[in-house]
């Protein structure tokens, strides 16, 4: 089994190393500093308070993806238009290629660039960057992903790599559920530059993330989609299960790149005035990311 890993991020990483650790031939396709790291020394996992050194293959160049069986698609929502061109003309007939992205319309963009089928996955695993080629995981780690013609091979591939996967018949719905936890703590955590626990303390943050999620609630309603759970219970928790995370927009930013807000607080504020719902919390959040991004070097320096 070759597994690709098309954006070593965090995320890519962290699955990549699972996939690696149980013996899957696994290559990471990245920045070239993470991918000189990688080469030079292995990937540094840590993880549970250990901390290991993997040996897998890295590549800058798209075309590693070729004879790839599975191709975990990890790139920024910003990067899905570019990264999908780039890896199309080397994916094999029968390759199957997951979206492991956040937002919730990544799967049908990428698809129609690389012209085939593209597996929906919602991803709850807390990682950061650690440095080059260095990789911390602080929580989780399960995915859910649509039914569909591959949905047995990737769970019986995953599952014995210690990766819990879930096949949802809601994976849409499920999607938005992941959304509508980002839109609460993302750009919070960005603006703050703050885990999640110590944002909760905040005077007034849970007022301002309930008004967040009804929003998204609003507007889910008004597109037809059923949010599954009770994403009010799910919002909550993640103070106690991820409280030293903190939000990918955030790790952004405090490296001077450009979000994924559009593609969060950014596609309710638009979807809502599609839809003709008041979005008025999620306006101000996008706002404020946004003006951020304006000033990198001050977000840096923080």
């Amino acid at each position: 089994m070759k597994i690709a890993v098309m954006g070593a991020g965090a995320v890519g990483c962290y699955y990549g190393a699972k996939l690696a650790q149980h013996g899957y031939d696994v290559v990471l396709i990245g920045r070239p500093q993470h991918v000189r790291a990688i080469n030079k020394n292995g990937l540094h996992f840590e993880s549970g308070g250990t901390s290991t050194m993997i040996a897998l293959a890295a590549s800058i160049d798209p075309a590693a993806v070729a004879g790839a069986d599975i191709v975990l698609f990890c790139v920024k929502s910003t990067d899905t238009a570019s990264a999908g061109a780039a890896i199309a003309p080397h994916l094999g007939a029968h390759t199957v290629v997951m979206s492991l992205q956040n937002g919730v319309d990544n799967a049908e963009r990428l698809g129609a660039i690389i012209g085939r089928s593209v597996v929906p996955t919602v991803v709850y695993v807390g990682a950061g960057m650690a440095g080059d080629g260095h990789v911390a995981h602080f929580g989780r780690g399960d995915l859910v992903i649509g039914p569909n013609d591959a949905s047995d091979m990737i769970a019986q591939t995953l599952r014995p790599a210690g990766i819990p996967v879930e096949i949802s018949k809601n994976a849409q719905g499920a999607l938005w559920a992941k959304m509508i936890l980002n839109c609460a703590y993302n750009a919070l955590s960005a603006v703050s530059r703050l885990p999640y626990g110590d944002l909760a303390k905040g005077e007034g943050v849970m007022v301002v993330i309930e008004n967040v999620v009804a929003e998204c609630l609003g507007v889910a309603g008004a597109l037809g989609i059923i949010v599954p759970g009770d994403v009010r219970e799910a919002v909550a928790g993640i103070i106690k299960t991820m409280p030293a995370q903190y939000s990918s927009t955030a790790q952004d930013l405090m490296r001077g790149k450009p979000s994924e807000i559009d593609y969060l607080n950014g596609y309710i504020v638009r979807k809502g005035g599609e839809m003709g719902v008041a979005t008025p919390a999620n306006q101000v959040l996008y706002t404020m990311v946004k003006l951020l991004e304006m000033q990198p070097e001050q977000t840096v320096q923080g």
